[in-house]
C-alpha cells in the first residue's frame, strides 16, 4: 500500500515523500527505542547485502527498533528493492523522495519521520559496521546528559579496515581542517556518515536544518552547538567503499563554498525559529 507521509512540525511537505510500506497508527503503537535512518541513491548493487545485514541485526536485537531507508529519486532499482524488503523485514520502512535533492534532504526526511528514543543515521554501504551502534548506545546509557555522538575516523582508537586512496585520504584531512576553520567548530571529522542523537535533539536540529547537499553535516553540528547540545566524538571502525558517491574535487569545492555561508544561515534560522529548551522529562 502506498501512503503519503504525515509531516512532523517543520518537516518537508508530505507531497515530497511517499511512505511505501504500511505504517501503523503511531498513537496505538509502542515507540521503538532505536531508529536507524539510511539515505540511498542509486544503491541497487549494494542494497540487497545491506538489507540482509540490517535484518540480521534487528533480529538479534532485544529492544524495539525501526530502520528507515530514504530513497532519493534514482535511475536504478533502488526503490523497488527497498520496497520488496518490507515484505520480510517487519522493522523496515521505506520513504521515496520524488526528486533528487541530495543526501542532506534524504537524511532530514528520515530523521523527522523517526520515532525512536535514540536516532542514528549511517551510510547505505554500512562503511561504519552496525556493531558500532551497540557501542554508541552504551555511551548514551552511561552519559545521560550527552545528546549527540559523532563518529570520528581520525580518532587515535579508530580502525580503518579499508583505506581510501592516499589522495582522497589526504584531501579529506585537509577538507576537515578547512571546515573547522571556516565553520568555527571543533569536531575533527565532520563528514563521517555515522551520527547518533537523542530524539529531542534530533527533532530540534532537523526541524531547523536546511542544507540539501553533502555539507549538511556541518550545518547539523553548528545547530547542535548553537542549541547547546552536548556532542561527543567516538572512535569507529570504518571501511572505504570504492563506490562512494562523493566526487573528491568538485564535491569538496562545493562543500567549502557551502560552509562559507552556513554559519550565517544558522544564525538566520535561529532568529526565525528560536529554541527554548524544555525541562528534562523522566527517562523511560
Amino acid at each position: 500500500m502506498t501512503r503519503h507521509a504525515r509531516s512532523a512540525p517543520g518537516a518537508p511537505p508530505c507531497t515530497e515523500a511517499v511512505i511505501l510500506c504500511e505504517l501503523r497508527d503511531m498513537s496505538t503503537q509502542i515507540l521503538p527505542y532505536l531508529s536507524l535512518v539510511i539515505p540511498a541513491y542509486n544503491e541497487a548493487r549494494r542494497l540487497p547485502n545491506t538489507l540482509r545485514e540490517l535484518h540480521d541485526y534487528c533480529r538479534r536485537w532485544a529492544r524495539l527498533s525501526e530502520v528507515i531507508i530514504v530513497v532519493e529519486s534514482s535511475t536504478d532499482e533502488t526503490l523497488a528493492l527497498a520496497q520488496a524488503g518490507t515484505k520480510t523485514f517487519p522493522q523496515l520502512k521505506v520513504i521515496g523522495n520524488r526528486i533528487h535533492r541530495g543526501k542532506g534532504f534524504a537524511v532530514r526526511t528520515g530523521m523527522l519521520a523517526s520515532a525512536g528514543e535514540l536516532v542514528f543515521f549511517t551510510d547505505a554501504d554500512l562503511s561504519t559496521p552496525l556493531y558500532e551502534i551497540d557501542r554508541a548506545l552504551a555511551v548514551f546509557e552511561a552519559e545521560r546528559d550527552l545528546q549527540i555522538i559523532v563518529g570520528n575516523r581520525q580518532h587515535p582508537n579508530s580502525q580503518i579496515i579499508r583505506h581510501q586512496s592516499w589522495m582522497r585520504e589526504g584531501m579529506g584531512k585537509t577538507f576537515n581542517t578547512l571546515v573547522r576553520w571556516l565553520a568555527g567548530i571543533e569536531i575533527r571529522d565532520t563528514q563521517c556518515g555515522f551520527k547518533g542523537f537523542r530524539q529531542a535533539a534530533s527533532r530540534a536540529i532537523f526541524e531547523r536544518q536546511r542544507t540539501d547537499g553533502f555539507s549538511f553535516d556541518v550545518e547539523v553540528l553548528l545547530l547542535a552547538k548553537a542549541l547547546g547540545f552536548g556532542v561527543k566524538e567516538m572512535p569507529v571502525h570504518w571501511s572505504n567503499s570504492p563506490d562512494s558517491k562523493v566526487r573528491v574535487v568538485s564535491d569538496s569545492l562545493k562543500m567549502l563554498r557551502d560552509v562559507a555561508v552556513v554559519r550565517q544561515m544558522v544564525r538566520h534560522t535561529l532568529e526565525e525559529q528560536p529554541y527554548h529548551r524544555a525541562q528534562p522529562a523522566a527517562t523511560r
